[in-house]
């Protein structure tokens, strides 16, 4: 393909599809590799999304569109479907640039290198307290880059060349100016993802191929194929006293659009500068997409009422991210264990865990290999398949402990010589009732028929808390409340975690159970434990009660009432 010497409207258009494909391809490793410390840790699938949003804009404007009608959808599409920090912030640039580009029918080298240096500005602008070594810093460079090259005579290809030589630069230098990011050995992961931008660009006005996706590991260890390591996309702005916030001082990310006239946004914006941190507010003509970390959650939302009114309100638990985050990092799908001592038994046990406690259980009752895994930290086929490789029998069994693992796991039979059965088991507690009836002296399809009928003799139950507000069966939910999960969905709500986790065991409990199997996780405490033991012991004294430690994470207790 021989590149024009102006952009059309189908090159804004192709190159927004691949924008969003290549930024697909890079999501996982910029995730997985968020070792900066701020708790927005999901830069790459936010920036994805906010891309998602506006190809699916963009497929609403026909076939042939015009410059201004391709802009508009950009704009409109990115404001709309702006995602955390790094999403808002993106969703800015592309208005920058459709703003400066959508009065145009085509536009040429230095039409282009102007868009570049205005949405930098805006992006600029619509940060509340802008920070350098972030995407900010990525994105000026990026437009000096073009700017320098239309000034040469450049032509379309040579400024885009440009804008990306020096965001590239730029992006190498973050961690020279944040301390976090030098101290973590990354570069900012926003720019990293504003840096794939121009080679979508390039993939549309010139033919280039997109960067192939990058390998990524189960550790913290650089990939193949991005520029650096990436790190976090937010803007780890500084508090009052202008410092960075420690992490998790700012506990929730709250984000909503705004219907608002333009004059109260600067009155709105000094409210939050009070109250919170990474704040980014875009818009315009009435409608604000508005991101904050904060730890008053109601003076947030109160404000936009002051201003005009807000909806789409999403409010995340930031905390629970790096929670989910920190696991991956330290080795989801990562076998641990040695083979235990004595005779090599005919059926070997793999199992899926989390937690420390929960797998030195698993290990006491037989498993020979587990696989860090659980809700939101789900393991590939490959990483189950690897586990099963590397234990000698050639029969195995293998535990999932969770049902969006399952049909993984069921995939791994077909991969391997070995003979392999799949006991589905839905959670921890029915993993360890399965494990009541295994034999290692026994086939696979003899140990598959017990162990299974072992596990269905559990009901299962979890608490956990709620990370926005809802309508449940069990009535209202908003966020903080804790609420108690079974099968048929939130059974239980309450302001504290004992009356949330003895509500669902009232729900679980029937004439015909006598034993209670209680996992304590992460955010349990002897104080809660003893509060839902002593009820137990007054309104079920029939009932039987084990407590283990299993250091799960986001779910204090996990509940096996058999």
């Amino acid at each position: 393909m021989t590149a024009g010497s102006t952009l059309e409207a189908t090159d804004v258009r192709r190159s927004m599809v691949a924008y969003r494909d290549v930024l697909r391809s890079h999501q996982e490793a910029i995730n997985r590799l968020n070792v900066f410390p701020v708790p927005d840790g999901d830069t790459g699938t936010n920036m994805a999304l906010t891309l998602d949003a506006v190809v699916a804009e963009l497929e609403q404007v026909g076939e042939s569109p015009d410059m201004a009608a391709v802009c508009k959808a950009v704009a409109h599409g990115s404001l709309m479907g702006a995602r955390g920090n790094s999403g808002v912030i993106l969703s800015q640039l592309l208005r920058g640039l459709a703003e400066r580009l959508g009065d145009r029918g085509q536009a040429g080298p230095a039409d282009v290198a102007s868009a570049l240096v205005t949405a930098g500005d805006m992006a600029h602008q619509a940060v509340v307290r802008p920070v350098e070594g972030t995407i900010l810093t990525v994105a000026r460079a990026a437009g000096e880059g073009a700017a320098a090259a239309a000034g040469d005579g450049g032509a379309l290809v040579a400024v885009l060349e440009g804008a990306r030589a020096s965001a590239a630069d730029a992006l190498e230098r973050t961690p020279e100016m944040l301390e976090a990011l030098a101290r973590a050995g990354v570069v900012d992961a926003g720019g990293a993802g504003y840096l794939l931008f121009f080679d979508a660009l390039l993939s549309a006005v010139d033919g280039r191929q997109l960067p192939a996706a990058p390998v990524v590991g189960n550790g913290a260890g650089r990939p193949e194929g991005l520029p650096g390591r990436p790190g976090a996309g937010g803007m780890p702005g500084p508090g009052a006293g202008g410092e960075p916030h420690p992490v998790g001082d700012l506990r929730y990310e709250v984000m909503y659009l705004l219907h608002a006239p333009d004059d109260t946004i600067p009155d709105f914006k000094e409210v939050w500068a009070g109250i919170g941190d990474s704040i980014v507010v875009v818009g315009g003509e009435g409608l604000w997409n508005c991101h904050i970390h904060t730890n008053d959650i109601g003076a947030a939302v109160e404000a936009a009422l002051d201003a005009g009114r807000p909806r789409d309100i999403r409010v995340t638990d930031l905390v629970e991210q790096m929670e989910e985050e920190r696991w991956v990092r330290e080795g989801a799908g990562t076998p641990v264990d040695e083979l235990p001592p004595g005779p090599v038994p005919l059926t070997a046990v793999v199992a899926v865990v989390t937690g420390d406690g929960v797998g030195r259980i698993f290990r006491s009752l037989g498993v020979h290999r587990q696989v860090r895994g659980g809700q939101s930290m789900n393991p590939s086929t490959a990483q189950l398949l690897d586990a099963v490789e590397d234990v000698p029998p050639t029969q195995v069994v293998i535990l999932p402990n969770n049902p969006n693992i399952r049909p993984v796991a069921e995939q791994v039979q077909a991969l391997t010589a070995k003979k392999v059965r799949v006991v589905p088991t839905g959670s921890v507690v029915e993993g360890f009732a399965a494990l009541l009836d295994y034999d290692p002296a026994a086939g696979v399809e003899e140990n598959e028929r017990a162990m299974t009928a072992s596990a269905r003799r559990v009901v299962p139950g979890e608490v956990t808390r709620a990370v926005r507000d809802a309508r449940t069966d069990a009535g209202p939910v908003r966020e903080g409340d804790w609420i108690g999960l079974s099968a048929k969905g939130v059974v239980s709500v309450a302001e504290s975690l004992s009356e949330a986790t003895c509500g669902l065991l009232e729900h679980l409990l029937e004439g015909s159970h006598d034993l209670v199997t209680v996992i304590e996780g992460e955010g349990a405490t002897a104080g809660d434990t003893r509060r839902v033991t002593e009820w137990l012991h007054d309104e079920h004294p029939e009932i039987s009660v084990e407590v283990h430690h299993g250091g799960q994470p986001l779910y204090p207790y996990l509940l096996g009432v058999e």
